[in-house]
């Protein structure tokens, strides 16, 4: 009934917020001889706060037509690898011909981001790719917003989420990288175990997690609190509903991308007001660049999307409430799941100091069960001033954290071996397309 509700609201909300966004273009036009005055820049600003917090935000482009490489603009173009009902492998492709013009240029390490199934589209770790990319072959895990794949595709849980893991890992091929941002961590820990165990050639040679949940018992948050506070059945009653049409997924149980981005700006709502104060005088100001911005970061921040109800409701129960992964109970398709069969997959884990979503100590609880990493494979780092977001995006992000990565997974690359890999990776590919 909510999820129905919400998307009448939408419909009739439809008019009259295309009717603010005809009269905030009328007000900024530069034919009107009122523009400039403040009773224009005033209307114009109650205008645009109005349209922008009543729009349905669409998946957000990723914006990243190139990097700089020594200097050298390369351009960059994203690629489908794999596809998959609830998922796609996409690949940040630079140009060959451009890449091979850089001097000294060497093969670069594959990197596969596993992005979150939280709410928001993977284009939320814009900033964390850009970063990478200029030292690495980088993939990401794009999820597809599950009220948009028909139920005639099944189900998609924790368990599927870590196929799609191993799949993914067998279609970049052996000795890539990865990384975990947030929610994920769970899930990309258990899928190197698996490989791992089964001895599987593709599984990775670093693993990197970043502000994930990997044991929630430690340092608990409000979102962790939560989560124990409140019955399993709380969750199940309360959170998760119906598709309706005209959606692809009509009918499927799902836990809402808007309820979600309630319960993110909840957490923050003086901040989110005093931004959209903020937003509003800097347009009567003139204040064009602010004004920008702020559109460009909630443009992404609102813009969400919906889970199974399978995969939420596992989610909490596994990794929230019974904390079955670092209690070695953790399962998939019915066999227990131990990371202490990880013995030559580097382990790097990085936390913030102020993070508020995944506490200190939850991330680096997977050097506690990941017990056959040799010493020398494993580090550990905690960013100082850094909250969550702060972690994998940003100035920090940038100048301290991405570095270190670099350096880890680089001292465990061998620039040859990767030449001889990708000669027949492209080909593959080409093949593929062919």
């Amino acid at each position: 009934m909510i999820y129905s509700a919400f998307e009448a609201a939408q419909q009739m909300m439809a008019p009259v917020r295309q009717t603010a966004k005809f009269t905030a273009a009328m007000l900024d036009h530069p034919a009107n001889p009122l523009r400039e005055s403040v009773l224009a820049k005033s209307a114009l600003a109650g205008h645009n706060v109005f349209e922008m917090a009543t729009r349905r935000y669409t998946k957000p482009e990723w914006r990243l037509p190139f990097t700089v490489i020594d200097g050298h603009e390369v351009p960059v173009t994203v690629e489908t690898v794999l596809e998959k009902p609830f998922g796609r492998l996409l690949r940040f492709r630079r140009d060959p011909e451009t890449l091979a013009a850089v001097p000294g240029i060497e093969p670069q390490p594959r990197m596969l981001i596993a992005a979150p199934m939280s709410g928001h589209h993977a284009t939320l770790l814009r900033g964390t790719v850009e970063a990478m990319l200029p030292g690495h072959e980088v993939f990401i895990t794009d999820w597809t917003d599950a009220r948009d794949v028909p139920v005639l595709y099944g189900r998609f849980d924790l368990n599927t989420y870590i196929d799609y893991l191993i799949e993914f890992f067998e279609a970049i091929g052996p000795g890539a990288h990865a990384m975990a941002v947030c929610q994920p961590g769970p899930p990309l820990l258990a899928a190197c175990a698996v490989m791992a165990e089964e001895d599987n050639p593709a599984r990775p040679r670093t693993m990197t997690f970043m502000g994930s949940p990997i044991d929630a018992r430690k340092s608990p948050t409000v979102t962790n609190l939560l989560a124990e506070q409140k019955a399993f059945e709380w969750f199940e009653e309360n959170m998760i509903q119906t598709v309706p049409a005209p959606y692809a997924g009509m009918t499927r149980s799902v836990y809402p991308g808007f309820l979600q981005l309630t319960s993110f700006m909840s957490m923050n709502i003086e901040r989110h007001v005093n931004a959209t104060f903020d937003y509003y005088q800097n347009i009567v100001q003139g204040n064009d660049f602010a004004a920008k911005k702020h559109e460009v970061f909630y443009d992404e921040y609102l813009s969400v999307c919906d889970m199974t109800s399978e995969f939420y409701l596992q989610t909490i129960h596994d990794v929230f409430q019974e904390y079955l992964l670092p209690r070695g109970l953790f399962t998939h398709h019915g066999k227990i799941v131990d990371p202490g069969k990880i013995k030559d997959i580097a382990l790097f884990t990085v936390e913030g100091e102020l993070d508020d979503i995944s506490g200190i100590g939850q991330t680096q609880a997977a050097h506690d069960i990941c017990t056959s990493i040799p010493k020398k494979d494993r580090l550990d780092y905690v960013q100082k001033g850094a909250g969550h977001y702060g972690v994998f995006n940003g100035k920090r992000w940038r100048e301290e954290i991405q570095p270190r990565l670099a350096s880890f997974v680089a001292d465990r690359f061998d620039a040859a071996e990767e030449r001889e890999f990708l000669r027949g990776f492209e080909l593959r590919l080409v093949e593929d397309v062919a």
